[in-house]
């Protein structure tokens, strides 16, 4: 049947079971918004305030559920403004498709009116991106697009359509059979199966290690290995610590979870990297927030490394043993080869870090921001969705909340986007409407971009905004304290807003928390609320600091802890 280039873009995103788009109308999208509109039976869209907005919310929608997110925004500077997100989405391995417009093929390279290289502008963000100036291969790039965002490593894929594009017809036949030829075609080394000698080589290393340790990442997660992690640590009693983007992937109930490593990482974490005489990287990327000084980490240790993509070997830490493939598949055989054992000396001394070194804070009459996420875990029995902006907010949230299962705690690892957390909280909520939906933020993320305070009222998305507030940016002014002679260059929000009365005049419920005893019916309150935003503003103390830090250039066993 003949079909406009609109109408193909509709009919394949049902073949390709999409329930949700979140974007911005303009111009050049007009023909797809026309059919958004007759098709909104069948796919909901979302109008977010800006298109940045839009952008999180595909890339939190897609965290949250493991599906492909989608959002649209138009030509020009609607389809600049998707860029942080992109790069936000590629940065952490989510699948994304962006769609944008683009003036008609005939203006093409003329400086048109909201013309911009779009493609040219996200080859470096984006798993691959194209231009589309023929209505006869739309159908097969939108199908190839959502295979190369899903496929393997995730990632972000962006597709540009030039406006006579989406009027134009030609025939169209529903089909996933390109899609199929793609994936075959498209298989490399990531994708072939390790060797059994390699297995076998890897296994024998793990069964005469003395003082093995796990490091888990956000792969475990993405490639739903958890279990299969839980299963190998439980068999070889080896302690397991995890990456920001790896909560949840081990839960943080486990015996033999450490905690956190890296930069902020629990001490008992740190020191196990540190003294292991085996690491077992699996999904992680060994961040320079986790490793600091490359010279210094792990110096006692050989490395075996489990990923899936072959760029991330031998990257920032060089690997002695590296297995390159689907982690279920390699988790499971070597599981198989791992002999059984018993609590050995080693874990429990790392068990014994852990009674040594826990984290703390000092009650001091103040709000306090661990005591906040403290309420907030005992009022949800720690079955929250755990949205984060960027700073010292997204530390606590990662220190102080208690995950239970993978994608449970959705933040800006790789790119640290302030603004991020509002969006993605908004599409997490869209996309698991049963879950309780927290953004922890800090008032200088939040700013960046409580437009969005509009979307979640609109929709009725009733996601909780924590704004734990110490009217500065408090992450750089905690390096400014601690490292620059407490020279504190524009960090200090002079603005005294009142969130409150803000999240209010936007027709949001609004609450002010400034004692201690106010936390808990504060949290109450808003966990009660089911149709729409509610935005809390925890009044902190503007010197309250995220503990433990690692110096710069220090190695990650040397610590400052208060």
């Amino acid at each position: 049947m003949k079909l406009t280039g609109s109408q193909i873009f509709i009919e394949c995103l049902k073949e390709l079971e999409v329930d949700t788009i979140f974007g911005y109308p303009g111009g050049a999208v007009l023909n797809l918004y026309d059919e958004i509109y007759k098709n909104k039976d069948s796919i909901m869209h979302i109008r977010t305030s800006h298109e940045q907005g839009a952008a999180h919310a595909a890339d939190g929608y897609a965290r949250a559920t493991g599906k492909v997110g989608v959002c649209i925004a138009t030509s020009g500077p609607g389809a600049t403004n998707l860029v942080t997100g992109i790069a936000t989405a590629y940065m952490d391995s989510v699948p994304m498709v962006a769609f944008t417009g683009q003036v008609g093929t005939n203006l093409l390279g003329k400086d048109s009116f909201q013309e911009i290289d779009i493609t040219g502008i996200t080859t470096p963000i984006t798993k691959h991106n194209y231009i589309v100036k023929d209505v006869k291969k739309l159908a097969n790039i939108i199908r190839e697009a959502f295979a190369i965002a899903s496929e393997g490593r995730p990632g972000p894929v962006l597709i540009d359509i030039c406006k006579d594009v989406t009027a134009a017809t030609c025939e169209f036949t529903s089909s996933k059979e390109n899609e199929q030829y793609y994936l075959s075609k498209h298989k490399g080394i990531s994708h072939e199966i390790v060797s059994d000698e390699l297995i076998l080589k890897a296994a024998k290393a793990i069964n005469k290690a003395e003082k093995p340790f796990i490091y888990a990442g956000g792969g475990v997660s993405i490639s739903k290995t958890h279990k299969l992690l839980t299963k190998l640590a439980h068999k070889a009693r080896i302690p397991v610590t995890t990456s920001m983007m790896g909560l949840g992937a081990f839960p943080s109930s486990d015996p033999l979870n450490t905690g956190l490593i890296g930069m902020h990482g629990n001490k008992a974490s740190n020191l196990a990297a540190s003294q292991c005489d085996l690491l077992i990287a699996i999904g992680a990327r060994f961040s320079d927030r986790v490793i600091s000084d490359v010279s210094k980490f792990a110096k006692q240790a050989s490395i075996l490394h489990i990923d899936i993509d072959p760029a991330e070997i031998n990257k920032n830490v060089q690997s002695t043993i590296s297995l390159v493939g689907y982690i279920d598949d390699i988790l499971s055989r070597l599981i198989d080869k791992i002999e059984i054992k018993e609590e050995s000396a080693w874990a429990e001394k790392v068990k014994m870090w852990k009674v040594k070194y826990p984290l703390t804070y000092i009650e001091d009459g103040n709000v306090k921001p661990q005591a906040v996420i403290k309420s907030f875990l005992r009022q949800t029995d720690g079955e929250a969705l755990i949205v984060t902006e960027v700073g010292q907010n997204q530390l606590w949230a990662a220190q102080w909340y208690k995950y239970k299962y993978p994608r449970q705690y959705i933040s800006s690892g790789g790119l640290g986007t302030m603004g991020y957390g509002f969006g993605a909280a908004i599409g997490a909520k869209v996309g698991c409407p049963d879950k309780v939906v927290i953004n922890f933020a800090g008032d200088g993320s939040f700013r960046m971009n409580l437009q969005e305070i509009i979307t979640a009222i609109k929709h009725k998305i009733p996601v909780i905004i924590a704004i734990l507030n110490n009217g500065t940016l408090g992450m750089v002014r905690q390096w400014q304290d601690l490292f620059y002679e407490k020279r504190f260059s524009q960090t200090t929000l002079e603005e005294e807003l009142d969130y409150a009365a803000i999240a209010k005049a936007f027709g949001a419920i609004g609450i002010t928390v400034t004692k201690p005893e106010q936390v808990d019916d504060a949290v109450k309150q808003a966990l009660a609320v089911k149709n729409g935003p509610v935005i809390i503003d925890f009044k902190i103390d503007k010197d309250e600091m995220v503990y433990p830090i690692v110096p710069p250039g220090a190695s990650i066993d040397k610590l400052i802890t208060e």
